[in-house]
């Protein structure tokens, strides 16, 4: 502990700045450094640990009192899809006119998207009222993660489940195929012609006949 004149005096003396560090503390903490070597250093420490800092997105899907049962199957399903992706997600119910007189039909509707997503989400700030809207924030689970997607087939395994279903799906393809086969191998049976094949003998024996009798 020095008094400022004398701290003034010891940066003078190191050709550097006396910068004060901690100036709520009980005394004052003081550096004697370079002011501009001090400000790029907590610049750079500021930078790197905002790029460490994990943001997370949030993204809304906004209902209505009156919406249906399956135009919100759609909206429930885009939220699984987000908090699957480490989103989270604000769900929110407007109302008009007089329908801010029934909030127990969209606090029922909140309960029920808040079910149809407990696998994935957890409930991070119950139902609000803000405004003329009802919110509701919903953030991913641990094991919200997408299951990796399975390993292609390589060729072989490919084939082989081809060819059981090919043979499936055509029985009775297979099963006209076999009569016609059939068919055409007793076809050749019963076009033979044995008076064709006997021709040429009988023109060899009528060829001596004929020189005897010249």
């Amino acid at each position: 502990m020095v008094s400022i004149e004398e701290a003034l005096r010891i940066a003078e003396a190191a050709g550097l700045d006396l910068v004060e560090v901690a100036p709520n503390s009980n005394p004052p903490v003081c550096r004697v450094v370079s002011y501009g070597k001090f400000t790029y250093e907590r610049t750079k420490k500021e930078r790197e640990a905002r790029k460490a800092q994990k943001k997370i997105e949030i993204k809304e899907i906004r209902l209505r009192p009156k919406t249906t049962e399956h135009h919100r199957g759609f909206k429930t399903k885009a939220a699984r899809g987000w908090l699957q992706d480490g989103k989270k997600v604000r769900v929110r119910i407007r109302f008009r006119g007089r329908e801010r007189d029934y909030p127990e039909i969209a606090l029922q509707d909140l309960k029920e998207i808040a079910a149809e997503l407990e696998d994935v989400s957890f409930i991070e700030q119950a139902p609000a009222f803000e405004g003329r809207t009802l919110l509701m924030v919903l953030a991913p689970s641990e094991g919200a993660a997408k299951a990796p997607k399975a390993e292609a087939p390589q060729d072989g395994e490919a084939e082989a489940e081809a060819a059981p279903q090919e043979e499936k799906a055509k029985p009775a393809a297979k099963a006209k195929a076999e009569p016609t086969k059939a068919t055409a191998a007793k076809k050749p049976a019963a076009e033979k012609k044995p008076a064709a094949a006997k021709k040429p003998a009988a023109k060899k024996e009528e060829k001596p006949a004929e020189k005897q009798a010249e």
